[in-house]
């Protein structure tokens, strides 16, 4: 009798890691975003189409936001720091990517903060 081990997860983790370590996340803040995409098995295919095609699935929505949509509220949130001209070089894709990925395992557990958060805009930058 043969084993037949299945390296894909191998695979994706060390995909992650790589993209985390090139976005500069600490190896905590890494670790408990890999912990919340191995217990979410969904949120997991979505990471797992996003490293192989490099653009979101947009499988998943949450009161009609998606991933795509919580990227562009990063990118958003982004903005906003670079007008008051704070911390502009920590700000690049990669990062806003896993953000919005964190952001939508926690936005599963409690839309109503995520929902309001979004909806609630930049407040008087109008």
């Amino acid at each position: 009798m043969s084993i037949i081990i299945s390296t894909s997860k191998l695979r994706v983790c060390q995909g992650f890691y790589e993209l985390c370590e090139y976005a500069g996340l600490p190896k905590d803040s890494s670790d408990k975003l890999w912990t919340g995409l191995l217990l979410d098995p969904e949120v997991f295919g979505e990471f797992v189409y996003y490293l192989e095609n490099h653009t979101f699935k947009d499988g998943i929505k949450i009161r009609g936001y998606s991933l795509s949509d919580l990227y562009v509220w990063q990118m958003d949130k982004y903005n906003l720091i670079r007008e008051l001209g704070k911390n502009p070089v920590t700000c690049n894709k990669e990062t806003m990517v896993l953000n919005a990925f964190a952001t939508l395992i926690d936005m599963k557990r409690d839309p109503d903060v995520y929902v309001k958060r979004i909806e609630s805009g930049r407040g008087m930058d109008v």
